[in-house]
């Protein structure tokens, strides 16, 4: 069965093979370094789309003896490497760039497809990217959104590239190779931030947000005189909680059990895909505390 993740994966690949096909044979007939720029971009994309496509098929693997976390981690490497893969884009077009400037070789051909390439590029990649963020955030996929960002920067980047275009139409050719550049440094910024998320994400940073929530959420059981030893971590979609909560020491077996399931229960609707670890302790007679403090 074809899960929602892999179908809209699947379809970003056929636009992005389009978008890096229509690219290239128009950059070439045309000569504009911007429009090659963007069909190299959109080729990186289609690699990309490729490692997304593989890393949702994946990541949704149940886990097993070698992997006792499951395999989400695959959608934090593959949004690694696509922030990578954008890095290299960008120097190359830097350097393309500067050449030409330099030179002063910046005369290209600027035809009515020229203008429907980067037109029609616009159009795909505002689509795409909608529909791949409206997945990411539902099923909570960073490979998905790093896709989804690919596809928004090249919105902006089609749009300075029109820009480059229309310029050159008047004349000033050397705008191409100025369009060329905006898009290389947009191009790095998205990176920047989509690299260091998936490195915060391997590395087990502690997201910040998450814990928020979580401690917000404990306070609305009366029960839990303290709390210490959160930890949170974070796996592709999922997310791993574990803490210690203290309780009366006269409550029963059977009471804390159940106290513990409406916690978890409570924490794993607040965070789809969560997995709670609680480990219940006593707390010590003339230390009743009614606050949440001391979590880590």
């Amino acid at each position: 069965m074809i899960t929602e993740k892999k179908r809209v994966a699947f379809i970003s690949v056929l636009a992005a093979i389009f978008l890096t096909t229509f690219k290239l044979v128009i950059g070439l007939l045309s000569g504009s370094l911007g429009i090659l720029s963007e069909a190299l971009h959109s080729a990186l994309d289609l690699v990309a789309s490729i490692i997304t496509y593989f890393s949702v098929r994946i990541s949704d693997k149940p886990a097993d003896r070698d992997h006792n976390y499951g395999h989400g981690k695959i959608e934090n490497l593959s949004a690694f490497i696509e922030a990578n893969l954008l890095l290299l884009t960008s120097a190359w077009i830097i350097y393309e760039a500067s050449e030409r400037l330099l030179s002063g070789k910046t005369h290209i051909e600027v035809s009515i497809w020229s203008y429907v390439v980067v037109i029609s590029s616009i159009i795909i990649d505002f689509t795409r990217s909608r529909a791949l963020m409206k997945v990411a955030k539902k099923h909570n996929s960073q490979a998905l959104e790093a896709d989804a960002l690919h596809f928004s920067t090249d919105i902006w980047s089609s749009a300075v590239v029109l820009l480059g275009l229309i310029c050159a139409n008047f004349g000033f050719f050397y705008a191409d190779s100025i369009a060329a550049l905006a898009v290389a440094f947009i191009v790095i910024f998205v990176s920047y931030k989509m690299g260091k998320k998936a490195i915060d994400v391997l590395l087990d940073k502690a997201p910040f947000d998450t814990i928020e929530k979580v401690l917000t959420a404990l306070q609305a059981f009366p029960e839990i005189k303290h709390v210490h030893s959160l930890k949170i971590r974070t796996a592709g979609a999922d997310t791993f909680i574990k803490f210690n909560i203290h309780l009366e020491p006269h409550l029963s077996l059977h009471q804390v059990h159940e106290i513990c399931d409406k916690i978890e229960k409570n924490l794993c609707e607040l965070i789809p895909r969560s997995e709670v670890y609680i480990h219940a302790e006593p707390q010590e007679l003339g230390h009743i505390q009614n606050e949440i403090n001391d979590v880590f």
